[in-house]
């Protein structure tokens, strides 16, 4: 059930255990082949893959394009929001929800720059309302969902980068007419000298052409295996949602 298409009084006479998904992504550089709005469009397309599973069992927010991406802002093109806007933002549209009486709320997130800003949010607003016992707020990212790692033997890549094999291989199976060269995109490593400390970066200090990770390596079927995992993990989330029994995580 899509927010955009009701109108407000059967907002209003919804069950407020429904759950409300909130899709977070971006609009930022993705190297010399990929078009500027791939999180968004990879998000996009997980996120419809799920909602018609639900019908009229789950609610779900228009996604959301703008995200915190400072750290492409050197790569001309990419709009962004400084981390504390962006929490404020995140934290602002749960609110709403609250407001309206809702009391599972989940952020499905497609950009990992919005991960830190948007797992801090929901924190923030745990303690706001830490005298609400029946609220349930997650944050989650796509790709970080699976208890298998991701992977079978045809990918060479065993995590998420960044215009890398497995974006560049959805974006085929989406739409092959945005993407550029990529068998002549090289591989640039993953990796930080300074784990397991965390190093203050920008994404010129990982990359020079802006991807990270094997793109020449992309291709359509493994987009489309990537989709369908990732769309069952998505699912198998929001079914523990809805399942939830208002009080414990594992009840």
């Amino acid at each position: 059930m899509q927010l955009t298409d009701l109108t407000w009084p059967r907002v209003q006479g919804l069950s407020k255990d429904i759950p409300v998904v909130i899709p977070v992504a971006a609009l930022e550089q993705h190297g010399h082949h990929m078009p500027l709005f791939t999180d968004s469009l990879l998000l996009a397309e997980v996120i419809s893959r799920v909602s018609g599973h639900f019908g009229d069992a789950v609610l779900f927010a228009p996604l959301q394009w703008l995200g915190n991406s400072h750290h492409h802002l050197d790569f001309s093109g990419t709009l962004s929001v400084s981390p504390r806007v962006y929490l404020d933002l995140l934290s602002g549209l749960a609110e709403n929800f609250i407001h309206h009486g809702f009391r599972r709320i989940v952020f499905v997130n497609g950009h990992g720059g919005n991960d830190v800003p948007g797992r801090q949010s929901i924190f923030e607003l745990r303690q706001t309302h830490r005298q609400r016992t029946d609220l349930l707020l997650l944050f989650a990212t796509y790709w970080l969902l699976g208890t298998d790692g991701g992977q079978d033997a045809r990918f060479e890549q065993q995590q998420m980068g960044h215009a890398c094999e497995w974006e560049t291989s959805m974006m085929l199976k989406l739409a092959p007419h945005l993407v550029g060269d990529y068998h002549a995109a090289k591989p640039v490593a993953f990796g930080n000298a300074f784990e397991p400390s965390s190093r203050a970066w920008v994404t010129q200090d990982r990359t020079e052409p802006g991807h990270i990770g094997a793109p020449h390596l992309a291709s359509a079927e493994k987009g489309e295996w990537l989709f369908l995992k990732f769309a069952r993990d998505v699912n198998a989330l929001i079914q523990r949602v809805k399942a939830w029994d208002g009080r414990s995580w594992e009840g």
